[in-house]
């Protein structure tokens, strides 16, 4: 056991990466903690008021430690007026097919950043994770004095050390075969991830939680051996009974085979990836984040609720064709047998 399971009060060195929109709901994240991993809850498209809720939720379904995510909001692109009209016309042709209105860019397109981290500090979960940027030296040490641990996401070593440099509790560092939205800020050098964990845990200088293309017992000790502390795993879970995963999405998993996920700008406005459809075959000129991610919300939803897994953004790692069903405690067996 390390020091990092030890502050976390965990007996599987496995983490449930923390899917925003739905995916880790709070008996998922609760079922993955009780079972001695660290659950996390995705809450960075959760109103201040969700956010508490849901952690309650957690609360009355396990006592044991769990971590909630948010996204680190930049200034918010400038577009010109064409370049929304040519996203939105993008979408247009699949607005109408699921018998939607057309496309509009809302006025509102992420929630408000500051009031989520104060819900955050009185909901006082174990670790507050966080992706897309730095938090700042004030915010951790906010988050120190709530007992609360930081831990920021890196795409490479220039931002591992950053990251470091701020004083946060650990990084979780992720490799180009990860599921979901590229977590870094600065730079991505899409690197292999045994690469960068045996970079940046030669510094010595923050514990490292690897994540990409961890699907079994094998990755974990292969992660575990380069110098990583922890796993962060999210595809594993994808289609774990207590997951929020829509059926669409679980039928597209489950049929994926070797090869099947891009990277792709056009769901969201910044890359990731997830199994390719006509959505990723199509747009091609998506607006920035968080611009597009507003711009497609409708269209996901009503994708999920029509059972069209070719409209809807269905992240996942390199690793998905190795993916199986089950309980979120059988899934973490299969990941650390001894859970």
């Amino acid at each position: 056991m390390n020091e990092l399971m030890r502050r976390l009060e965990l007996r599987v060195p496995v983490v449930q990466a923390p899917m925003a929109g739905g995916i880790t709901t709070p008996e998922l994240v609760a079922a993955v903690s009780e079972a001695g991993g660290l659950g996390s809850l995705g809450a960075a498209y959760l109103t201040p008021a969700q956010l508490v809720e849901a952690g309650a939720a957690v609360r009355a379904l396990t006592a044991r430690p769990f971590a909630v995510n948010l996204f680190v909001p930049a200034l918010l692109p400038r577009v010109t007026p064409e370049e929304v009209a040519a996203a939105e016309a993008e979408l247009a042709p699949l607005h109408a097919e699921l018998g939607l209105p057309p496309p509009a860019l809302p006025g509102r397109v992420q929630e408000d950043f500051e009031a989520q981290f104060r819900a955050v500090l009185e909901l006082r979960p174990a670790a507050l994770s966080f992706a897309f940027g730095r938090l700042g030296a004030g915010r951790i040490a906010a988050l120190r004095g709530a007992g609360i641990m930081s831990i920021g996401t890196a795409t490479s070593h220039t931002e591992a050390q950053a990251l470091a440099r701020d004083g946060v509790d650990a990084v979780v560092l992720q490799g180009n075969a990860a599921g979901g939205h590229r977590g870094g800020w600065a730079h991505d050098d899409l690197s292999e991830l045994a690469f960068l964990i045996r970079r940046v845990t030669l510094s010595g200088r923050v514990p490292v939680i690897a994540a990409g293309g961890i699907m079994d017992a094998a990755d974990v000790r292969a992660a575990l051996g380069a110098g990583a502390s922890l796993v962060q795993c999210g595809t594993a879970f994808l289609r774990a009974r207590e997951a929020g995963t829509p059926a669409a999405y679980r039928s597209a998993l489950a049929a994926a085979g070797p090869g099947a996920t891009v990277l792709t700008r056009a769901f969201s406005g910044r890359p990731a990836r997830g199994l390719a459809n006509r959505v990723t075959a199509q747009l091609a000129s998506p607006l920035p984040y968080p611009l597009q991610n507003a711009l497609t919300r409708e269209l996901r939803a009503a994708a999920a609720r029509a059972g069209r897994a070719e409209f809807l953004s269905l992240w996942a790692g390199e690793g998905s064709a190795r993916g199986q069903e089950g309980t979120a405690s059988q899934i973490l067996r299969t990941l650390w047998p001894g859970a």
